[in-house]
């Protein structure tokens, strides 16, 4: 074997350890940069970037360092601008800085040239998609949750090959001759295509097995519901009130990337409800993983019912809400039969919740605190009379 082919089939064996290492590794430092346009409100950007800081705190990381800058269109080649990536890097030497995030989703010249330029600092670039890719990772329970994020991460991975393909072009290359680099590219993209089939061929074969089991369902009538929502919602944690399970659920993003399913006695029909989880929804989710995490989604677009759950508590409520029926309507399921679930409503004062209601209009909805129990009668009669 060449050493290119070598290189080329460790590519992502390489990947992994990396993770590995820097999943048990003391918490990485990182430096957050945003950019944002010059005529964007104040508060949008601290919110921007609050939710990068909770990313990275999400991931296990610290954040040291939170930069903006202005600008009417990112730097083509470093987003960011030379001048910027110099300075960022000087900094992140003398902090200790491992990471460099931006929050925004690289193009593969841009991520291969800060790259180049932070080298000689030993700061890696991530950009917003990377970050995810790595909390996934993270969270990932199950080998098919494991196969997604492996599909994700070589849809974002794959285009960047186009830096590595410069520079093998440049050390086979020379004054006078012809370099190989594309030639190294088109094999490098052979690769990851035969790598992506045989991830796509094994999880066909989980969804050949979901399907058998939704076609049992079919023949025993048994509805199904699935829960959406933003990240940190309170997803499971509505699961578990419904269902008496005991899946984990925690204060933070993307707790939960597995389908989980658990079952909702109905008293007023005597019968069982089967009742799913999904994984949360979150602002600037790339077409890239919304497909990959086709198996826990297809549990909503297949189902009888959405339970769509929002933190009524959050400052963000409204944002958080038009995201989710974005996405719904991205997966083709918006105009599904669906009930507003208003959760931790407990959080917030009686004139807040009643206001937020108003402001729902003609919008459907069921206060309750999946936490503390409270409003789940109601919610049940919803779904009996709704199914």
């Amino acid at each position: 074997m060449s050493n290119l082919s070598f290189g080329i089939s460790h590519l992502f064996v390489i990947w992994h350890l990396k993770l590995v290492i820097f999943l048990f590794m003391p918490q990485q430092k990182a430096i957050l940069i945003d950019i944002i346009h010059p005529k964007m409100l104040v508060e949008h950007a601290l919110d921007r970037m609050e939710e990068l800081e909770e990313l990275v705190h999400t991931y296990g990381g610290i954040v040291i360092v939170k930069k903006w800058q202005k600008r009417f269109a990112p730097h083509p080649k470093t987003y960011i601008g030379t001048g910027k990536v110099v300075e960022l890097g000087k900094e992140g030497k003398k902090l200790g800085a491992a990471l460099l995030i931006i929050n925004a989703q690289l193009k593969p010249r841009q991520t291969y040239e800060l790259s180049e330029q932070l080298r000689k600092y030993k700061i890696q670039v991530w950009d917003r998609i990377d970050l995810i890719l790595k909390i996934f990772a993270k969270h990932a329970k199950t080998t098919e949750a494991r196969l997604e994020i492996e599909l994700a991460s070589i849809r974002h991975m794959g285009p960047r090959i186009f830096g590595m393909g410069m520079e093998l072009s440049r050390q086979a290359g020379g004054i006078g001759t012809v370099g190989i680099g594309e030639t190294n590219i088109e094999r490098m993209k052979r690769h990851l295509k035969e790598k992506e089939r045989r991830i796509k061929d094994k999880l066909e074969t989980y969804q050949k097995g979901r399907n058998l089991q939704r076609e049992s369902r079919k023949r025993n009538n048994l509805k199904t519901i699935a829960i959406v929502g933003y990240t940190n919602a309170g997803k499971t944690t509505l699961l578990n009130a419904l269902t008496g399970k005991r899946e984990y659920a925690a204060n933070e993003l993307f707790a939960t990337l597995d389908t989980r399913v658990g079952q909702l006695f109905l008293p007023k029909r005597a019968e069982v409800a089967l009742v799913s989880d999904t994984i949360g929804f979150i602002k600037q989710l790339p077409p890239e993983l919304l497909n990959a995490f086709a198996s826990t989604l297809s549990e909503a677009v297949d189902s009888d019912l959405l339970l769509h759950i929002a933190d009524a508590s959050d400052k963000h409520f409204f944002q958080q809400l038009s995201v989710v029926d974005d996405i719904l309507k991205r997966l083709g399921v918006d105009q599904k039969p669906r009930i507003l679930v208003l959760n931790k409503s407990d959080l917030i004062s009686s004139a807040s919740l009643s206001e937020l209601v108003h402001r729902l209009g003609e919008r459907k909805s069921i206060c309750i605190s999946a936490q503390k129990g409270t409003g789940l009668g109601g919610l049940i009669s919803k779904i009996e009379n709704a199914v």
